[in-house]
């Protein structure tokens, strides 16, 4: 499990979120911290990671101005 701090990407971290997915082994997990702003990067993210098949494990809100999600590098159950 490694954990990726992508606040410095600002709204602009789905991409590298999913570069890095990429680069790790089938079966990893993967925590991912970034901005919530206006809050649409949460849902967004969420997409983001449905879209390309792999599984949300959780979302939740790190402290005032950060969130988290937690990403496991399988394929999603739910299509």
């Amino acid at each position: 499990m490694q954990r990726y701090d992508l606040r410095h990407l600002g709204d602009n971290f789905y991409g590298r979120m999913l570069e890095i997915i990429d680069e790790t082994s089938m079966g990893e997990v993967s925590i991912f911290m970034f901005e919530i702003g206006d809050f649409s990067p949460i849902q967004k993210s969420a997409d983001v990671i449905k879209e390309a098949g792999w599984t949300l494990m959780n979302s939740l809100k790190f402290n005032e101005t950060d969130w988290t999600i937690v990403v496991k590098k399988v394929k999603s159950e739910v299509a």
